[in-house]
């Protein structure tokens, strides 16, 4: 059989020591599998030197491609940009810290291989420390629920997996400027399967995601990616309104039979709460109606500002020829500087 073609994409955010090892040890795990590869590494802004490693590693191995973006655009957005410029049959996609091993790479293929379009990596004991597992946990079990049935959201699944080209062409025609990869990937609705890998532990780098950007993190998915809050509001709404009538009529029970004093201490409290309850509820709606405007605008989800070892002539096609992703109205997704 022919020796498929694997494009390998990897966000890089203050990787600097870690783009020659991951580029190292992706060659050597896609080895057994095939030759015939590329690997596509994104630098979203990174503050650090992790472009010049990029720019290093691309002019003594061809088959590495490096994409610089202008500024830190996130990683499911530069993601989405290494998405958009692979070439592959088949793209793995996998953070840079290398806690997810290159080596289950010819695992991922061989799974595709009996008729699923997308492998994803399924990690029983998570190399995190034990508050953030708790916390992953606790948020994608509030996720699914939001997401309501069909989906179910498992902190065991990252990144870390193995998509056909029609889905990569599919995932290039979401038009959504706030993005979350593996929510797409279970929007397009493509067959799906799971291979169960060892998490390593993170080694000479600490993680980016500090507890601020998670929490940021989840509220950017729950709120781009399902309605439920809002309908949750309304019922948590109603729920008072119920329990402010049944409230009432105790009260006035109550005065007739044993009598109230007037002035109750805990009227502040239930106005406190009350006054609370309806700006949490205004917040939840203003975080939505945000999220319309930055998706009205149209402003592109990326910005390509240089690229590496693209001009090769390996299925290529330009940059500036890529086909635009667009949704609903929205401006192209991807954008690209003179270089």
């Amino acid at each position: 059989m022919e020796a498929p073609f694997i494009s390998v994409v990897s966000p890089v955010y203050l990787g600097e020591k870690q783009v020659r090892p991951l580029v190292e040890e992706i060659v050597a795990g896609c080895k057994p599998l095939t030759s015939n590869i590329e690997i596509v590494l994104v630098d979203d802004g990174s503050p650090d030197g992790s472009w010049e490693a990029i720019e290093a590693v691309c002019a003594e191995e061809p088959r590495v491609v490096g994409v610089k973006l202008s500024r830190n655009f996130g990683q499911h957005n530069a993601l989405s940009a290494g998405l958009d410029v692979s070439r592959g049959d088949y793209v793995v996609v996998m953070d840079c810290d290398l806690q997810d091993d290159p080596k289950y790479i010819p695992k991922l293929y061989a799974k595709a291989q009996e008729g699923f379009d997308v492998v994803y990596t399924l990690k029983n004991d998570r190399a995190h420390t034990s508050f953030r597992n708790i916390t992953g946990r606790t948020f994608h079990r509030i996720l699914s629920w939001l997401a309501g049935p069909g989906f179910h959201s498992d902190s065991r699944i990252g990144n870390y997996t193995l998509i056909t080209r029609p889905v990569a062409e599919a995932f290039r025609n979401v038009g959504d400027y706030h993005r979350s990869y593996l929510i797409i990937l279970h929007y397009l609705g493509f067959r799906t399967s799971f291979v169960e890998i060892e998490h390593r532990e993170r080694i000479g780098s600490k993680s980016t995601y500090t507890f601020r950007k998670l929490v940021n993190e989840a509220i950017n998915i729950t709120t781009s990616q399902t309605d439920r809050l809002l309908h949750a509001s309304i019922v948590l709404g109603f729920t008072l309104v119920g329990l402010s009538i049944a409230t009432i009529l105790l009260l006035v029970v109550l005065y007739y039979s044993i009598g109230f004093r007037e002035g109750w201490t805990s009227l502040v409290v239930l106005q406190l709460f009350s006054t609370g309850l309806i700006l949490s509820c205004l917040g939840v709606v203003g975080i939505y109606i945000g999220k319309i405007f930055d998706q009205v605008k149209g402003r592109p989800a990326w910005v390509v500002m240089q690229t590496r070892n693209f001009e090769r002539d390996r299925r290529a096609m330009p940059l500036s020829a890529a086909r635009p992703v667009r949704s609903g109205g929205t401006g192209s997704n991807v954008a690209e500087l003179p270089r």
